[in-house]
């Protein structure tokens, strides 16, 4: 391929609306444009990346024991109703009718059309385990698409669905993917890690997400860094043992102290110079369950996640002002447990363990002091709401947890009956029981991934693409495409490579050496080889490596083999 005649429009300034290093890079180097918000197109570069992303996630698939099937985007809304998702997935789904008036909606996961397939193929036995999955477009509608391709309302995903008759097949089909994910990630060059996760909306038992690590990741997740543990969790389901040690203070009386204006815990535990632990946080929240006050340490944060399967909601969000002093008398910062009446309290174990606690008093501009649990106010349900982070135990090993930042590329979902039994899939056993399929459900990001590998591997200069996933493995800059000697010998050079199977690009553009060599940085080739003046009169090429940026004179009969070895990882370009 050459670039002259490439779709290739690098931009030297980087785009307002890019906040983040994949977007930018992406953008920049003439890999996407955006079509709408959070709707893009892929150009040539990226299209390559994505195809050799997917190569490599099929073969593992396929590996596995995976079939390849495509699934239809555009689903039924009956049987979203069947599953009883219709109404309960959120405003994320896509909605549209037919000319008929007939609800549909946009896939942006494949349960149901799935279970749909396998409950009228399958009915023995005999035909399972099953394993099938597509790479296909997916639609969320997301409220505030952003960072490109991490976060956006149509992607590539690849999305497998496993069939097993009991839960003793299902851990044997998750063992697979998790292990075949495991494999695609450090073929696709990334450093990841797999953690503990919430099931989320897909629903399903125990889950694992692939969180490629990255300080732009949008997750937050802690681990034990002792390798003999091996525990690892997204914060959102990330357990720790609460610390009930305290001071063992002999209660005192409840007494209430004016504090106008104070609302914060910062502002308030300053004013009565206390540590944050010693005030207990009551934040009050609305949920198609009723009205909710959670209790947290002040030092502590409220696990969204947690709090909405212990009060059993599906929808839940921070009330608004009017509505936290309709319920409590007083404005957000001031609202507390002590008499607080007609909404359910669930409080953290470790407000139980606060000593003359400092809380809101449901009043304006007033606190309470010597608050203690069990005497002053009792919660109606105890239960981990908080969101551990790093320094708190590992819930393994009591170890010092540590913290990172990652990207979720994909996930692994143990659904057990939970699609079948309400979709009615079922097989007859060997005994001639009716029993329902035991499902799991695989999902890894595609373009995602590609964006993943970006925030993952760049430098000052523009992406450094891993070897397996790069768009070209090399580039071949001519400097001066005037000179009959040096044109040739690019040429020369181009085709041996090309000849050896390696994916090259040469840069036969007439522009100034510099603009070549900041767009293939730009770009992100792995290898760079530079035909100029001096290669002519003696024989060599420059060698540049893109990691690291080490440079070596090659004899040209030397070259194929010298990137050959390159490109399998066994040698630098000096030697």
């Amino acid at each position: 391929m050459r670039v002259s005649e490439m779709l290739l429009p690098t931009l030297r300034e980087t785009p307002a609306e890019a906040e983040i290093i994949s977007h930018q890079l992406m953008v920049r180097a003439g890999y996407i444009r955006k079509a709408a918000a959070g709707v893009y197109t892929l150009l040539p570069l990226a299209w390559r990346v994505v195809k050799k992303i997917e190569a490599i996630v099929r073969e593992e698939m396929d590996r596995e024991g995976g079939q390849e099937i495509m699934m239809p985007i555009i689903q039924p809304a009956e049987l979203w109703q069947e599953s009883g998702r219709w109404n309960v997935y959120g405003p994320e789904l896509f909605r549209l009718k037919d000319r008929h008036g007939r609800d549909f909606c946009l896939g942006p996961t494949h349960e149901e059309i799935i279970t749909d397939l396998v409950r009228g193929e399958v009915s023995s036995y005999k035909q399972l385990p099953l394993l099938l999955y597509q790479v296909q477009n997916k639609y969320r509608d997301e409220r505030r698409p952003r960072f490109g391709l991490m976060r956006g309302r149509e992607f590539i995903m690849k999305d497998l669905y496993s069939f097993d008759r009991d839960e003793e097949g299902l851990e044997v089909s998750y063992r697979k993917m998790y292990n075949a994910y495991s494999r695609i990630f450090r073929r696709c060059g990334l450093k990841f890690r797999p953690v503990e996760a919430d099931s989320g909306a897909i629903g399903g038992n125990d889950t694992h997400e692939f969180m490629v690590l990255a300080d732009s990741g949008e997750a937050l997740v802690v681990y034990c860094p002792k390798e003999s543990c091996g525990y690892a969790a997204n914060v959102e389901r990330a357990d720790s043992p609460p610390d009930l040690t305290g001071p063992g203070e002999e209660a005192r009386p409840v007494q209430a102290l004016e504090t106008p204006g104070l609302r914060t815990v910062e502002e308030v535990t300053s004013f009565l110079k206390i540590s944050p632990r010693k005030l207990i946080k009551t934040l009050i929240y609305s949920t198609d369950k009723g009205m909710v006050a959670a209790l947290v340490r002040g030092d502590r944060d409220v696990n969204e996640i947690k709090l909405m399967k212990v009060v059993g909601a599906i929808n839940m969000e921070l009330a608004a002002p009017e509505e936290v002093s309709r319920v409590t008398g007083a404005l957000p910062g001031f609202a507390g447990p002590v008499g607080l009446s007609g909404i359910k309290v669930v409080a953290d174990p470790e407000v139980g363990a606060i000593s003359n606690a400092v809380s809101g008093s449901n009043k304006k501009d007033v606190h309470l002091v010597n608050v203690n649990p069990g005497r002053d106010f009792r919660p109606d349900s105890v239960a981990d709401i908080r969101t551990v982070r790093a320094g708190d135990p590992c819930p393994r090993c009591g170890a010092a947890l540590a913290g990172a930042r990652g990207i979720e590329v994909g996930q692994v979902f143990k659904l057990g009956a939970k699609y079948s039994t309400v979709l009615g899939a079922t097989f007859l056993d060997e005994k001639g029981r009716s029993r329902p399929i035991v499902m799991g459900c695989y999902g890894i990001g595609v373009t995602r991934t590609m964006a993943a590998a970006i925030e993952q591997n760049h430098d000052e200069n523009g992406i450094i693409w891993p070897v397996s996933i790069a768009p070209f493995q090399v580039v071949v800059v001519l400097v001066s495409v005037k000179d009959s000697g040096q044109a040739g010998l690019a040429e020369k050079v181009y085709r041996m490579l090309t000849g050896a199977g390696i994916e090259t690009v040469i840069d036969d553009r007439n522009e100034r050496p510099g603009v070549k060599f900041k767009d293939a940085d730009l770009v992100g080739y792995p290898v760079r080889v530079t035909v100029g003046s001096k290669g002519v009169a003696s024989g060599e090429v420059e060698l540049r490596l893109r990691t690291g940026g080490d440079t070596a004179m090659v004899p040209v009969h030397e070259l194929v083999s010298r990137v050959s070895r390159i490109l399998a990882g066994e040698q630098v370009a000096g030697e």
